[in-house]
């Protein structure tokens, strides 16, 4: 029998002040029997990293060909492709090819190693940023995962604080590659 995915909730509160972006959203998160709340609540950072009302949750981890989250327009096509974890290289270069920009939130063990492996390939693509988050600060983060969340988003000059109403967490995701711009 396999197993289900686990659904978490969380209402957060975005305040963008590099983007000007000010706005609650009320997500549903679907986490599969093999991802950490360390890497959902990477997902949850990217997703308010980039808010929007047209950015969503892909399947993620259960299917090969959509992202973690993405940004489509009216018409379907792909704005804003987004990846957490250490993605393939080949996998982010057909992302490149598929959608205006892509991002990879990168985090976790061996990201030296992941990065040193694919950076000379990803360099390539013009549409890509790669941004870095800390060992120690995705650790933190995964310490605020509860089936039911309610955060807070403060980001200003590339510093996300995020907090619960009890814990605060100070993050800084670091660019790897790319344009500086969100």
């Amino acid at each position: 029998m396999a197993l289900k995915a686990t659904i978490f909730k969380a209402e957060i509160q975005v305040a963008d002040m590099d983007r000007h972006h000010y706005a609650d959203y009320s997500l549903t998160l679907a986490r599969h029997p093999s991802e950490t709340d360390e890497r959902m609540m990477v997902r949850l950072l990217a997703f308010a990293l980039f808010a929007d009302p047209a950015l969503g949750f892909g399947k993620g981890l259960c299917v090969d060909d959509e992202p973690d989250l993405w940004q489509k327009d009216l018409t379907g096509a792909i704005e804003r492709w987004i990846d957490v974890g250490q993605p393939d290289e080949k996998w982010v270069r057909k992302a490149c090819g598929r959608a205006q920009e892509v991002v990879v939130l990168t985090y976790g063990r061996a990201l030296e190693v992941w990065w040193n492996g694919v950076r000379a390939k990803l360099e390539r693509h013009d549409r890509l940023r790669v941004f870095q988050l800390g060992r120690e600060q995705s650790a933190e983060l995964a310490k605020l995962a509860e089936r039911t969340m309610r955060l807070q988003f403060s980001i200003q000059d590339g510093h996300v604080w995020v907090t619960n109403g009890r814990d605060t967490v100070g993050l800084e995701p670091t660019l790897l590659y790319g344009a500086e711009r969100v």
